[in-house]
């Protein structure tokens, strides 16, 4: 019998776009092109300028997070990223949204848009709808379908895997490209790649050293790849959790951080907005990769931020899954591109839109999409959604980062669901400024005043103490905070006592807990039954 081997449960994965880490909005056609014309060509330029000051600010507590570069190669690397990125297709479609913009801006208001159609740039003509809003400001649709359609705007040979052993600090992700480097293992396979299924499922099932040469393409590896690709695999089996698979009759939940919990009932596996650790960053009693069932029926996505649409762990995980669910945001905007179509894209082929108030069946009870308002710097988003999950005969409300802008919402929902069991709620009350996320993507930029103004803010206090007494429920957990130290990579999130989140969420425990209700919040790892 010949020798199996598993892959290592210490391998981090960063999947990439043209060797950006991917996010959600460098799959969508329209807003990648955006985003590679004016977000990544201006930190490459700028690295050029200065590589001494990107090198400063990255290092700077205070900056963390920012469009600063930590990136210590030589400069001929980001020449040539730079002039990769300048040459590709996608530049061409970007420079049309922004000349059709231009003709929407002159053009006389209220008058027909008709004519326009013959003078849109050709880039982007057949792949736009004109039109009015009733207050007759122009604006447009995408026909995102046909953009996917086509190669020069959706090119998926950009996209590519990198391996290696867990970086134990990893840097912030969003603001320095990955260059290729002798530590990592780099798997030119699009994202919808079967291979990618084969090789995470060997996390847990093992397979021979002739399965690994093969999918791994080893005769294309020079022996310093070779060495490395064997470094990843181990013939030791993982330490699979003990309660993978839940059997008992009551319903348990599983906080593995984040906006990640696992819902599990009689057979029934729920999961929603998977960010998943790797087992050395939890510590004994956290939670990782070994601890997930063998298949997850639902994965649940509220909306479509890099922390809660993390393809790094979705991929991982896509062998698992029998269906994600997604909000409904299918309505062409640049701002709002289409999460059915996004996963669809990259290999999940069972995914479903859910609209606000829907809900869908399932083995003893039934997924409900509930309103979620906020934390999206004012722009008209579709694309989110929390969700109230019942089980058996209980109630969990997941609202992730909706801020309670207007109670008399909640009044009305209430109505529909009655009282709840368990509520959970994040608390990101002092969000990032809106710019900061989609700022590539407007049409003009944002005066520091308003961009300060529409922050990613989710509830606070007051609201959501609010929105916890039309609910009534027993138990309320904050979560959707980032404070996991694992999670600084993609958050750039590292709280201290006087941090508004914090002192506003303490004030939250307090105030549920003078009401005779179980809150906390949560962090690391948490088992409930209900």
């Amino acid at each position: 019998m010949s020798q199996k081997f598993y892959l290592k449960p210490n391998v981090q994965v960063d999947p990439l776009f043209n060797q950006w880490y991917a996010w959600p909005m460098l799959l969508s056609p329209a807003t990648s092109a955006l985003i590679s014309k004016k977000l990544h060509q201006r930190i490459l330029r700028s690295f050029i300028s200065s590589p001494a000051a990107h090198a400063k600010a990255s290092k700077t507590a205070n900056l963390k997070g920012g469009m600063f570069m930590d990136y210590h190669g030589g400069l001929d690397a980001i020449k040539s990223l730079l002039e990769t990125t300048e040459n590709l297709p996608a530049e061409k479609l970007a420079a049309g949204l922004e000349q059709l913009q231009e003709l929407l801006d002159k053009h006389p208001l209220g008058m027909s848009l008709e004519p326009l159609y013959a003078k849109l740039p050709e880039s982007v003509k057949g792949y736009i709808e004109l039109g009015y809003d009733a207050n007759h400001n122009p604006t447009y649709r995408l026909i995102e379908p046909l953009l996917y359609d086509d190669e020069n705007y959706y090119d998926a040979s950009l996209q590519s895997l990198s391996l290696q052993a867990l970086d134990e600090v990893r840097p912030f992700v969003l603001s320095t490209p990955r260059l290729p480097s002798a530590d990592r293992l780099n798997l030119h396979w699009s994202f919808k790649d079967e291979r990618i299924d084969k090789l995470f499922r060997a996390r847990e099932r093992p397979i021979s050293w002739e399965q690994i040469t093969s999918l791994l393409d080893w005769d294309n590896l020079n022996n310093q790849q070779r060495e490395l690709a064997a470094s990843l695999f181990t013939t030791k089996p993982p330490p699979l959790g003990n309660c993978r698979n839940h059997q008992g009759d009551d319903i348990r939940i599983r906080y593995f951080g984040h906006a990640t919990i696992l819902i599990e009932y009689a057979g029934v596996t729920i999961l929603t907005d998977p960010i998943i650790a790797y087992d050395p960053q939890v510590g004994a009693d956290g939670l990782s990769f070994k601890d997930l069932p063998d298949e997850i029926d639902f994965v649940l996505i509220t909306h479509n931020h890099q922390d809660h649409v993390m393809y790094e762990t979705l991929l991982q995980i896509r062998h698992k899954i029998k269906q994600i669910i997604v909000p409904r945001s299918s309505g062409g905007s640049i701002q709002d591109p289409s999460l059915k179509l996004m996963f669809q894209q990259i290999g999940f082929h069972n995914v479903t839109e859910l609209g606000e108030l829907e809900s869908q069946s399932i083995a003893h009870g039934a997924i409900s999409g509930i309103p979620f308002f906020g934390e999206h710097g004012d722009l008209s988003i579709l694309g989110k959604i929390a969700f109230h999950i019942q089980l058996k005969d209980k109630s969990i409300l997941c609202v992730a980062d909706s801020n309670n802008l207007s109670p008399e919402l909640y009044q009305k929902v209430h109505k529909r669901t009655g009282d709840i069991d368990i509520m959970f709620i994040g608390m990101e009350c002092q969000g990032a400024p809106m710019s900061w996320l989609y700022g590539p993507l407007l049409s003009k930029t944002l005066t520091r005043k308003m961009d300060q103004s529409r922050r990613l803010n989710g509830s606070d206090h007051d609201r959501a103490l609010d929105m916890v007494a039309q609910f009534a429920p027993k138990e309320v957990y904050i979560y959707a905070m980032g404070a996991e130290p694992w999670l600084t990579f993609i958050s750039s999130i590292e709280y201290a006592e006087a941090d508004l989140p914090i002192i506003e969420s303490d004030k939250l425990i307090s105030s549920c807990e003078s009401r005779g209700m179980t809150a906390e919040r949560l962090y690391m790892s948490k088992t409930i039954a209900l």
